[in-house]
């Protein structure tokens, strides 16, 4: 099958690994029937973009019914419920409906404890075999003041010793730690403003930080305490910064975003600080809500806006587009035992190899309907797909 093109994006899942969105897979088939994979089984959810986490045969993500957030928790087995945490959750005034109004943050495991955020700004600490409530926190007021978002709160927590790090954009509270057990503030700082994007945590020069994008620019934070390690500018019309940050070789960052384009920085820790210079610049790769797959130098995701776009590789040391091409719609990439997997926005889902030499097909299945917004999750040689209105579970071996 000749090389075809293909797009990506957003949310993260805990099966993906943190190195650059590459899921836990063994080897998948080569080839699919004509209708695709093999459905291991299929059930009605409701909306919401959220991503999907496996953890001990249970399946949990969110979603938005009858005018409720919902945390639910699935047999990864046969989707059958095994239990729901239900509660009133309204979008705050000022969000924009036209894409929905479910949940888009992924939620995260650690230990016996699950960590939620709703479309809202309302984080939660559930009980991972029942869904009863342990804290709550209300990112967007208990003064933290976060600044709202006119299409909900997307920005997944993460965990980090034992805190869970959530972004806020608050004055004096950018980002929060939270005690993972008690709920308490282990500590806040900063005044940048929020955006859609999700934190890391990445090795910079050997010195341990939280990467993550703001409205307007792209900062690095020690995790114990969130002091500023260093920032840089990079800002587009809609203050929309949501790919994740992409490193190589620990001091070389990949970024980018529409319309602002991308950027290449070398990160070199001096002490306390670290010191950023900008190697190359460009705008022929502008990632949105995409995830992207690092492979040894060479990043691959999805360059385009609101129209048509480009699969695209790139360089991340030194810029270099070694191709773009266009024959999909807008889609999310996981790096899967040594292939990528490819779920585009029409619910299309594609097995491919990406080199620098091109992109190349091997097989692709219609499956879902649009918007299928939400990244796969594979665990072994089984994945997970969602759309707005329901999930499935397929075996790709």
């Amino acid at each position: 099958m000749k090389t075809r093109t293909l797009l990506s994006i957003m949310v993260v899942a805990l099966s993906i690994s943190a190195a650059a969105f590459k899921a836990d897979g063994t080897d998948l088939a080569s080839k699919w029937p004509e209708a695709g994979p093999r459905q291991l089984w299929s059930r009605e959810l409701g909306e919401g973009y959220s991503g999907m986490l496996v953890d001990a045969g249970r399946l949990y993500t969110m979603y938005r019914s009858d005018g409720q957030e919902v945390v639910v928790a699935l047999d990864a087995k046969n989707g059958a419920t095994v239990w729901e945490r239900k509660y009133d959750s309204d979008p705050r005034e000022g969000h924009a409906d036209q894409f929905g109004r479910g949940p888009r943050s992924t939620p995260l495991i650690v230990g016996d404890r699950l960590y939620t955020v709703g479309i809202a700004g309302v984080m939660h600490c559930l009980k991972k075999t029942d869904g009863s409530v342990l804290w709550k926190h209300d990112l967007w007021g208990e003064g933290f003041n976060g600044n709202v978002l006119p299409h909900g709160y997307s920005s997944s927590p993460i965990a980090y010793r034992e805190t869970i790090i959530a972004l806020v954009g608050g004055q004096g509270a950018s980002v929060v730690a939270f005690d993972r057990k008690s709920g308490k503030v282990r500590w806040k700082g900063q005044d940048f403003r929020n955006s859609y994007s999700t934190p890391r945590i990445l090795h910079v020069d050997g010195d341990e930080q939280l990467v993550t994008f703001m409205a307007t620019e792209i900062i690095g934070l020690d995790p114990s305490s969130g002091a500023l390690k260093w920032s840089y500018a990079h800002e587009n019309q809609w203050r929309h910064n949501i790919n994740m940050p992409v490193m190589a070789d620990k001091n070389h960052l990949f970024l980018s975003s529409p319309t602002a384009g991308a950027r290449g920085l070398k990160l070199t820790s001096k002490g306390d600080k670290t010191e950023v210079e900008e190697i190359w610049s460009t705008r022929k790769i502008q990632f949105y809500h995409v995830t992207s797959v690092r492979d040894g130098d060479w990043v691959y995701g999805s360059s385009g806006t609101m129209g048509p776009a480009f699969m695209a590789a790139v360089n991340i040391k030194t810029g270099e587009v070694a191709w773009r091409e266009r024959g999909m719609a807008k889609a999310n990439v996981i790096g899967v035992a040594g292939k990528l997997l490819v779920l585009d926005e029409q619910g299309k889902l594609y097995l491919t190899t990406a080199t620098p030499e091109g992109l190349t097909v091997h097989a692709e299945a219609e499956l879902l309907k649009e918007a299928a917004w939400t990244v796969p999750t594979v665990v072994g040689q089984t994945a997970y797909l969602r759309d707005t209105k329901k999930i499935l579970a397929l075996d790709l071996g």
